[in-house]
């Protein structure tokens, strides 16, 4: 039975590859930074349709969610639909809105990171449809926005306020076909300083907001070499990745100055450690400075205003979960061999997903995560098609294997 559901479902992600690539080429095509999904959300919307979904929804968010089955099981696949901007024009060996497919690869801004994943999905929800797997599970193929602006923000939208809670997502960013469980979390954190003008010809007679800063700046450099290490995730970092200072003139002392901290933060780092290790730099250097964590709330291409915090923490999945094992299992029972299992370098919604809610998350995606934000971005066609195989049986093999 297994193996001739799994020749079924090669088969039909072969057949179905030209309508990936097809469909990979249109999303390519509409330019989707975050904040203005609109149209390729659209886009997305007709090819569920096209494929039998049994209900497509667009949230107040502006998050598309297409549902197949209708089963007591709940699970969810994700795909963030916004991307990146394109930088200069110039870099680009390939137009970054063409979808250029060359030696069997796709190149264009987004096709790894990750409207390639999309693709595969509305792919995989058709196959599964067509072979009556959905009779166990209900799934939901979730095409998310302003991922690339505030990670997960989409997420607690989705289940803080549409009420969508699976008991597990699978986060389909790149992996390069092996299955991830987990990352380091993040934060953005601003720290101020202020100060006295004067005339910048008497600079005794101010107090610069600028030298102020000064120890916090090497006070950060120091903290980042002694930050906790795991052996899964790695180390936590830290870094000063912008500054700014007020003045009112480039003759004068400046009165306030303001930096901008990127915190990498590995498994047993959160927010309050974090928060308290940059107010004691500033309590060591005997500088009176505001130390505080951002908050997003840039307006969604629907208009919707959804305020969180840029807190983005750690999650790891154990190796041993069912989440795991079953994506382990579904990449054998296809593959005929081990996957490599490993972690992301970078941030996805499971940040938001398993990280503040607690609902376990597994990754396997198309393409090298090499090529995300850059000018080679790029998804080999085979992937697309293995990725739809993979996200057309996995969801079958992880209820039987957690019954």
């Amino acid at each position: 039975m297994v193996a001739n559901l799994t020749d079924a479902i090669r088969e039909r992600a072969k057949q179905y590859e030209r309508d990936m690539v097809n469909f990979l080429r249109d999303l390519i095509a509409i330019p989707s930074e975050s904040c203005q999904e609109k149209e390729v959300v659209l886009r997305i919307k007709e090819e569920m349709e096209k494929t039998g979904f049994d209900e497509i929804t667009i949230d107040g968010m502006g998050n598309i969610l297409g549902r197949v089955g209708d089963g007591p099981r709940i699970l969810a696949f994700d795909a963030h639909i916004d991307t990146v901007g394109v930088g200069s024009l110039e870099e680009w060996e390939h137009d970054p809105f063409k979808g250029k497919l060359e030696d069997g690869i796709i190149y264009g801004r987004g096709a790894v990171d990750q409207t390639g994943a999309m693709a595969s999905m509305v792919y995989a929800a058709k196959i599964i449809k067509e072979l009556e797997l959905d009779k166990e599970f209900t799934v939901y193929m979730v095409g998310s926005v302003n991922e690339e602006d505030c990670d997960g923000q989409c997420w607690q939208y989705i289940i803080n306020e549409v009420g969508l809670k699976p008991e597990l997502v699978v986060i389909t960013e790149p992996t390069n076909l092996n299955i991830y469980r987990g990352h380091r979390g993040r934060m953005e954190i601003r720290v101020t300083t202020r100060g006295v003008s004067c005339h910048g010809s008497a600079p005794e007679r101010g107090d610069n907001a600028v030298t102020k800063m000064a120890p916090v700046i090497l006070g950060v450099d120091k903290l980042n070499h002694r930050l906790k290490d795991d052996p899964f995730l790695g180390k936590g970092t830290i870094c000063v990745s912008y500054i700014e200072c007020e003045t009112p003139s480039l003759c004068a002392v400046p009165d306030k100055c303001e930096i901008h901290l990127d915190r990498r933060l590995t498994d047993g780092e959160d927010k309050e450690l974090a928060i308290s290790q940059i107010k004691e730099i500033c309590a060591e250097a005997g500088i009176d400075a505001e130390v505080w964590m951002l908050t997003y709330d840039r307006p969604s291409y629907t208009g919707l205003v959804y305020p969180v915090e840029k807190y983005f923490p750690t999650w790891v999945l154990p190796e041993d979960h069912p989440g795991v094992t079953s994506a382990v299992e579904t990449f054998t029972q296809l593959f005929a061999k081990p996957p490599k299992v490993d972690k992301w370098t970078f941030s996805t919604n499971g940040v938001s997903i398993m990280g503040l809610h607690g609902i376990p998350c597994v990754g396997f995606g198309p393409g090298n995560e090499v090529y995300a934000h850059s000018v080679q971005d790029q998804v080999p066609v085979e992937h697309l098609v293995k990725a739809c195989e993979f996200y057309s049986l996995f969801p079958m093999v992880y209820c039987r294997q957690t019954k």
